[in-house]
């Protein structure tokens, strides 16, 4: 009988400490999301980070982070963001989209071309940008490959 209050115990405890993670983590999102959209980027990238922390598989965490990197143009972390938007989400095409521009500023025109064909595959959302998105690797593009 013991073991039986005792186990209810710990499942009284387990579901307490359960929402409270879980409100958490919706809050640390939502929080980070409204300072985003007030353009106060380094306080909202400790939230979406931390709202990663409890919840690793956030895709759109990973681009809002992508997106906070693109405005400080750290590159790098830039493309580490959105890649792992493509791992978690691989017909996210905000993310696709935006690599592809990061791949055509750093003139890297086979991964450019590649993501561009990827983009014209998916696009939902974000179509309306193919036209912008091909200017610019048109731009890109060696002489010698134009004829």
């Amino acid at each position: 009988m013991k073991k039986i209050y005792f186990f209810i115990k710990i499942l009284i405890l387990c579901l307490l400490f359960g929402s409270n993670v879980l409100a958490v983590t919706s809050n640390s999102f939502e929080q980070g999301k409204i300072l985003f959209d007030e353009q106060k980027f380094e306080t909202s990238k400790i939230f979406f980070e931390r709202d990663i922390v409890f919840n690793p598989k956030n895709a759109i965490a990973y681009l809002y982070l992508a997106k906070i990197f693109k405005n400080s143009d750290n590159d790098e972390e830039e493309e580490k963001n959105l890649n792992s938007v493509i791992l978690l989400d691989p017909k996210n095409d905000e993310a696709i989209y935006l690599l592809a521009l990061l791949k055509i500023r750093q003139s890297n025109y086979n991964e450019a071309s590649r993501l561009i064909n990827t983009f014209d595959l998916i696009c939902k959302s974000f179509c309306l940008k193919k036209k912008e998105l091909q200017e610019k690797f048109d731009k890109l593009i060696p002489a010698n490959e134009k004829n």
